[in-house]
């Protein structure tokens, strides 16, 4: 199977640079899989179109300031542009760090750019001293793994001295409000560098609405991080190998799916997150373990799906592994004529734009 085949056009100005000011207002196309049918509505429709007894599940996670400008050992910094201070502007000694995984024991593994200058026993600093890495290794996906020095206010730290870490097709260096527009309401488990965009629609009043129909709600947790977002080198499908990714799953919300599942009730999986989370962890036996781990799930196009029934999604780029998880519950075909849709309707694309429901 060719990653090319996974292609489609998207004009550039159909990739959301903002925000709605309502997240609920996004629009929605609804895909129903056994008719090929889909019909354009809206995010406030979600309550309408699940069922009394749908689990719905959604990721928990919480993004935090996980981008550090900063200077490298024995570089004395430029300051950066104050037109945009979050500007890639790498003067002489300045470095940018994205953490992407908690290792424990101060140590993170990052993304560091500029990468090929920066060799192992290099040391990095942030702020006036405030923290201080040092380069320890390297990793199969071109991450560094750094060793921090010990603080005991380390997050408080990084959350005053990190950005928020868009994506890098939103043309804009961040501002404060992204700190909670890029963040679901429900979001409270730290540790993601990218948002389960799926969930940025939700609002307390759509929550309580859905709530109010009697339908359950169970949360999960994986923390988003360079197997969400890594891009496909290889030419072939199967060539790709996922990175893993940081997942825990409590005895209540293993409770709840199984239940449903063995009731023969709609597991409603909010974002791909959620599904990898939820197909990996049942990947043995078809029933949810809990427990937490590193999910390395790669799911495309033949892949079984023994959990997920319906998938709340937002649109994703050409040949993202994200695209072949959607393709794979609905249909390569199938999806990209309803991508073909949304350009010609005017859709907008990615984290900050709107949604799929599929059934």
């Amino acid at each position: 199977m060719l990653v090319s085949d996974f292609d489609y056009h998207l004009p550039d100005e159909l990739i959301a640079q903002e925000p709605l000011p309502d997240r609920a207002a996004s629009r929605m196309l609804h895909l129903v899989r056994s008719s090929g049918e889909w019909q354009d509505r809206h995010f406030r429709d979600l309550p309408n179109l699940l069922r009394p007894d749908d689990l719905l599940v959604v990721n928990n996670t919480r993004v935090f300031a996980a981008r550090l400008y900063g200077r490298r050992s024995g570089q004395r910094a430029q300051p950066l542009s104050p037109r945009n201070p979050a500007a890639k502007e790498f003067l002489h000694g300045r470095v940018e760090v994205l953490l992407t995984k908690d290792l424990g024991d101060c140590e993170w593994e990052a993304l560091v750019h500029p990468g090929r200058k920066i060799g192992i026993g290099e040391r990095l600093f942030f702020g006036e001293n405030e923290l201080d890495a040092e380069v320890v290794g390297r990793g199969a996906f071109g991450e560094r793994r750094l060793q921090f020095r010990p603080v005991p206010d380390f997050f408080e730290r990084v959350e005053r001295l990190g950005h928020v870490p868009l994506p890098p097709y939103i043309g804009r260096a961040d501002r404060p409000e992204d700190r909670e527009r890029y963040q679901t309401v429900y979001a409270c488990a730290r540790g993601s560098v990218a948002a389960p965009t799926a969930g940025l629609h939700f609002t307390p009043e759509i929550l309580d609405r859905i709530r109010e129909c009697g339908i359950e709600i169970a949360e999960i947790t994986l923390h988003v991080g360079l197997g969400t977002f890594q891009p496909v080198r290889a030419d072939r499908v199967e060539e790709h190998k996922m990175h893993g990714e940081r997942f825990s799953i409590s005895a209540d919300a293993a409770e709840k799916i199984n239940r449903a599942l063995e009731a023969g009730r709609r597991v409603v999986a909010v974002g791909t997150t959620t599904v990898r989370t939820l197909e990996f962890a049942a990947r043995e036996t078809g029933r949810v373990t809990r427990g937490s781990g590193e999910a390395d799930l790669f799911i495309y196009p033949g892949f079984r799906f023994r959990v997920v029934g319906v998938l709340l999604t937002n649109f994703h780029l050409p040949k993202s592994t994200l695209l072949m998880l959607v393709s794979a519950f609905a249909g390569r075909e199938l999806v990209l004529k309803a991508y073909e849709h949304a350009v010609r309707e005017r859709y907008r694309f990615y984290s900050y734009g709107d949604c799929m429901f599929i059934e």
